[in-house]
């Protein structure tokens, strides 16, 4: 037998070949880490959003979102410095049960606005998962026109659970978009319910959707929801739901004459639309222009905007009150023992309660 000319070589050696170069530009790929990194300052946002710089824009209501102490002082910076540049808009509520075609309505209405040359800033809240906190944020996937178009801009939002379903700092983020020239604010909600008076407070018009021939129309409506509605359309009046949908435009106009008048001198009205052949939609815009000339020119227009100031002024408050209160030491410490005990029958919620509030300084 012949000697091996190299032992240490196997027949299953790896062959390495050719070294692949990166498909992404390192010059690219340095300047995005470093646009990363780069942390605005409250010139620099103020400046872009009056620039109408959208990344900017994004930016600034994500930092205006976050929950990290350190951006409280900066979000409030940028917002103060913006105020003077808000307000110039008409902002709309819009909400509805699950599968109501909220997010195909707005879609349809937005590109009829945008091509009229108006500016349209969608804020659409995300329920958040109760379990994992986590939120699909898929309406830009479900408005893919209006996405795309220049003239619009969508920010999804999670509830992060919320009252109403209501992104907690919403209210800011719709400061924000009027800075920078936005004069059409939708909001769009997480589904129905009493606590949808949060969204109600930071809007102009509230519109509520509704689906026509979905069992008793009137028997799963919450009296306060239909007293908050500035109109209410019936969805998906196309086909064989047209009649259907009639029958439930009438019932609602009986049911809206049962009420008080409302304190806008507005007189609710009920539609009927269809995103499929675009009926209804054109009339309901139309109820919210002549919406904002009634109320503007009997003051309730702008009374209104200053009462809901107020009103998230007090909020601003009691929001502050309740996460200091659960960040002091002393409680942190506590609660955790307390909640032992309560699932455990040995103290009662109300005791507990009442011990972890005696830590809170009384004065």
């Amino acid at each position: 037998m012949g000697k091996r000319k190299n032992p240490d070589k196997s027949a299953l050696s790896i062959q390495h070949g050719v070294r692949q170069r990166s498909s992404v530009s390192e010059d690219a790929l340095k300047r995005y880490k470093e646009k990363k990194k780069k942390q605005y300052s409250a010139d620099e946002f103020v400046d872009g959003i009056l620039a109408h710089n959208r990344v900017i824009l994004s930016q600034a209501i994500t930092l205006v979102e976050s929950l990290l102490p350190g951006h409280s002082e900066l979000a409030r910076q940028v917002i103060e410095r913006c105020l003077p540049y808000a307000g110039n808009s008409i902002r709309v509520g819009i909400t509805g049960i699950p599968g109501v075609g909220k997010s195909t309505f707005i879609e349809l209405l937005g590109k009829r606005l945008t091509g009229r040359n108006h500016h349209l800033a969608v804020l659409a809240i995300d329920p958040s998962s109760e379990k994992s906190k986590g939120s699909i944020l898929g309406d830009k996937t479900r408005m893919e026109e209006l996405s795309a178009d220049p003239n619009a801009f969508i920010r999804p939002s999670p509830s992060a659970g919320t009252l109403g379903g209501v992104a907690r700092k919403t209210r800011e983020a719709i400061l924000l978009c009027e800075a920078a020239g936005f004069d059409v604010i939708f909001v769009e909600t997480v589904g129905v319910g009493q606590s949808e008076t949060a969204v109600h407070s930071m809007v102009d018009f509230f519109l509520l959707l509704m689906l026509p021939g979905a069992g008793d129309e009137l028997q799963g409506m919450k009296r306060g929801i239909i007293e908050m509605a500035d109109a209410i359309a019936i969805t998906k009046c196309d086909g064989t739901n047209i009649r259907k949908a009639e029958r439930a435009k009438n019932d609602f106009s009986a049911a809206l004459h049962l009420y008080p008048a409302p304190e806008s001198g507005w007189l609710p009205m009920v539609f009927t639309c269809s995103s499929v052949s675009g009926s209804g939609i054109e009339e309901i815009w139309q109820a919210v222009l002549d919406y904002k000339k009634t109320c503007t020119e009997n003051s309730y227009f702008k009374n209104n905007r200053t009462k809901q100031s107020l009103y998230w002024m007090y909020e601003s408050i009691n929001q502050s009150l309740k996460d200091r209160f659960y960040h002091t030491e002393a409680v942190s410490r506590l609660l955790p023992e307390l909640e032992k005990e309560v699932l455990n029958d040995r103290i009662s919620s109300f005791a507990a309660a009442g011990k972890i509030l005696s830590l809170f300084p009384q004065s």
